[in-house]
């Protein structure tokens, strides 16, 4: 007898509930981490309130839930959780994927389930009583995790474009994104036609003189 493989009715919603905590990690990374964004030089920012504010503003043009209970302290410390998550977006080296599985274990990564009284219990990578640094830092770490540990790893990235290094998580069908966004692609597209057109011109110019 052939047993067809076990299919989950949810995929569909576990994908979209792993995506939402990767996405965390992408804003974190490119909020508080990155020095290089859509071409130019950036300076994170510094002190508590002015994280706290750019994590808030990115969680709102995301369209994820914004945060009641974050403080400039969180922010101050989700600041160096966010340079530990950045080199998962660059490599799934050993050294990477090691750094991760501490991150981890430091921030008391677990599956949870955590009851709600008007609703069905809701699957959480952190324990009930877990502060929100902690709570952010399992949740996306374990799904960061998950994406490596699946064999998706390249879908983790960094932007190719010069002087970008936002981070962004691929999900189109054959990973194949490049770039952080639009204008990111449109530069690149931009430098690289100019440098075809600036080669042809020298090319044109080292041949032979036209012929009578």
């Amino acid at each position: 007898m052939t047993v067809d493989p076990w299919r989950i009715t949810g995929q569909q919603q576990i994908d979209s509930y792993v995506e939402r905590h990767v996405q965390r990690a992408v804003l974190l990374v490119n909020e508080l981490a990155v020095e290089r964004a859509y071409g130019r030089q950036v300076v994170p920012p510094a002190t508590g309130p002015d994280r706290q504010a750019a994590v808030q503003e990115a969680l709102a043009t995301a369209g994820l839930p914004a945060s009641e209970s974050l403080t400039p302290a969180d922010a101050d410390r989700l600041a160096a959780v966010a340079t530990q998550l950045r080199p998962a977006f660059r490599t799934g080296s050993q050294p990477v994927i090691e750094e991760l599985n501490r991150l981890l274990v430091r921030h008391a990564a677990v599956p949870n389930l955590h009851g709600r009284p008007d609703g069905p219990p809701v699957l959480a990578f952190h324990r009930a009583e877990a502060g929100l640094v902690d709570a952010w830092t399992a949740d996306a770490g374990t799904a960061l995790a998950m994406v490596i540990g699946v064999g998706q790893g390249e879908r983790l990235r960094s932007c190719e474009a010069a002087n970008c290094e936002r981070a962004f998580f691929d999900t189109t069908r054959n990973a194949s994104r490049r770039f952080c966004g639009l204008s990111c692609q449109n530069r690149a597209k931009a430098s690289t036609y100019r440098q075809r057109r600036a080669a042809g011109t020298a090319a044109g110019e080292g041949g032979p003189p036209p012929g009578r």
